[in-house]
């Protein structure tokens, strides 16, 4: 399942992103979305978790969990190719 996070504090690294998520099981992959011009986070990015209970284990706790100096927000990535 992919996961969408968004406002995430601009500190954050994708390795830390990764690992809030691991604490809920394997991580496939971790995306942050960065700036173009400057390289720095644009405070949202994508998780792949293999498992959809997992995945929605990590939605459940990690929405709206203070990270950093940002509520982060996790919901169900929306399927672009639909």
């Amino acid at each position: 399942m992919k996961l969408l996070v968004r406002n995430i504090d601009r500190s954050i690294t994708e390795a830390e992103l990764s690992e809030l998520f691991e604490a809920f099981g394997t991580v496939q992959s971790c995306n942050l979305v960065l700036d173009a011009d400057n390289g720095s986070s644009k405070g949202f990015g994508f998780v792949e978790m293999p498992k959809n209970g997992e995945a929605k284990a990590a939605m459940k706790n990690l929405n709206n969990k203070v990270v950093g100096d940002s509520q982060l927000r996790v919901k169900k990535a929306e399927d672009k190719s639909a």
